[in-house]
């Protein structure tokens, strides 16, 4: 939350243009930002944008409608941020259940489709009739054949429930004072997520917040440091916030000023503090491990 005489100085930090787009929280309509723009400029595509449900974001609302019309919606602006990426951008749009058909759809349009990662959303309610909702997708595509994918960035480690061993030793497994784990390859079934929560120092108001730790993954896979990231709905700053404390430069647009503000504060606290929750000694924890809990 932003405490009093916070919001004034901060506003005056707000860009509201696109001539300087190198790390810089830039309000306003993205539909029209976007076409500002540089070319070819961009190393990685986050779009976290409005799923097709009925939703207020600050100032802003979302409507839904039907699947042939959010594809159209998404087509609009997807088309405007093609020009912007290099050759070896990747690309990364959320959705959930309902929307997820009309993201691959619009997104093979213009990118080649490489996967798609579904992670554990914790919270939610449950329902009376139907399954509780408790997973979201990430659409992953690239440009072209030849982008980053940083395998060894991206590990994570894993508790070792039944240990194996070769001649008394551990086989793939490491033995600790704090338990036995294993250093395991990344899937695109992530449950290894938390959701920010009230005493997380990076928890918002912000109705939709993306972890931290979901954004760290997805910038150390691909991308390298100094790379450029574009965020077109970023929200309370996520993105920015993450490629701030790993190295890499950030546009991020967003059209509610509160929101604004809030990832403007954010960047500061990631001046002194560029620990991310789950992400410790170059490694992704499981939930509940001793390493989750450390800083990185």
């Amino acid at each position: 939350m932003l405490r009093a005489g916070e919001a004034k100085r901060l506003r005056k930090q707000l860009n509201s243009g696109a001539r300087n787009v190198k790390n810089v929280v830039i309000r306003g309509d993205a539909f029209q930002l976007l076409t500002k723009l540089p070319t070819a400029k961009f190393d990685l595509l986050f779009a976290d944008p409005p799923y097709n449900l009925t939703k207020s974001f600050g100032a802003e609302n979302f409507r839904e409608t039907t699947d042939e019309a959010y594809e159209a919606w998404l087509d609009s602006w997807l088309r405007l941020c093609v020009p912007l990426l290099k050759p070896t951008a990747s690309v990364y749009i959320c959705g959930d259940w309902r929307s997820s058909s009309a993201i691959q759809y619009a997104g093979s349009k213009y990118f080649k489709l490489q996967n798609r990662i579904t992670w554990e959303r914790e919270k939610g309610r449950g329902a009376k009739r139907n399954w509780k909702n408790s997973a979201e997708d990430i659409w992953f595509f690239t440009v072209s054949d030849d982008y980053t994918f940083d395998l060894d960035a991206v590990k994570i480690k894993r508790k070792v429930l039944a240990p194996y061993t070769a001649n008394g030793e551990p086989k793939d497994w490491d033995k600790s004072e704090t338990g036995n784990f294993r250093t395991t390859h990344p899937s695109n079934m992530w449950t290894d997520i938390s959701v920010p929560f009230w005493s997380m120092p990076e928890n918002t108001d912000h109705p939709t917040q993306k972890p931290e730790k979901l954004l760290a993954k997805l910038i150390l896979a691909s991308t390298n440091e100094n790379d450029a990231v574009l965020d077109p709905f970023a929200g309370s700053g996520t993105t920015a916030v993450v490629a701030k404390k790993l190295g890499r430069s950030f546009t991020a647009i967003e059209a509610d000023e509160h929101y604004c503000l809030l990832a403007l504060k954010r960047l500061e606290m990631a001046e002194k503090d560029k620990s991310i929750q789950g992400f410790t000694d170059g490694v992704f924890w499981e939930r509940n491990t001793l390493g989750n809990q450390r800083k990185r």
